[in-house]
């Protein structure tokens, strides 16, 4: 019963966490989606308002209908933001840094695919040339082999 309530719970928290465009902000939360959906997370390590690729892949990428048909099917996107000119909640900027120091990120743009708790199916993956559609090539590739 308890388990019932906490994934409720997550997935509660879940719907009123996650961004206009899809991408959650609250680790717990997207982990217990994860499981729910038994889906892998896609981790965004990004400087959203001052990285220049973290901006670019933002443009190119994630915010293309493509890529969001392909993550709401495929996916469950978690955004690990340090912004500059934005201030983010105490909660969210203290579990972003013990996420960066976790992971050990050392720039940004940095993406992961991720099980459901939290350990890495793939190798960094970054900007890609392409497009969404190369993206999500790229993605199911690599999930695929992650099955095997």
């Amino acid at each position: 019963m308890k388990n019932a309530l906490r994934t409720i719970a997550a997935l509660f928290l879940t719907s009123t966490l996650a961004l206009a465009n899809g991408w959650m902000t609250d680790w717990e939360a997207a982990k217990a989606k994860a499981k729910a959906e038994n889906k892998p997370i896609l981790i965004n390590f990004t400087g959203t308002d001052w990285c220049g690729w973290c901006i670019r892949i933002e443009k190119e990428v994630f915010s293309k209908k493509e890529f969001q048909e392909y993550a709401a099917k495929n996916l469950i996107l978690m955004e690990v933001d340090f912004p500059k000119k934005k201030q983010l909640p105490a909660e969210v900027k203290a579990q972003n840094k013990a996420l960066d120091k976790e992971f050990k990120i050392e720039g940004y743009p940095t993406v992961f695919l991720l099980d459901a708790e939290g350990k890495k199916i793939s190798e960094e993956i970054g900007y890609r040339e392409g497009g969404p559609e190369a993206y999500a090539k790229h993605l199911t590739a690599l999930i695929e082999k992650a099955k095997k």
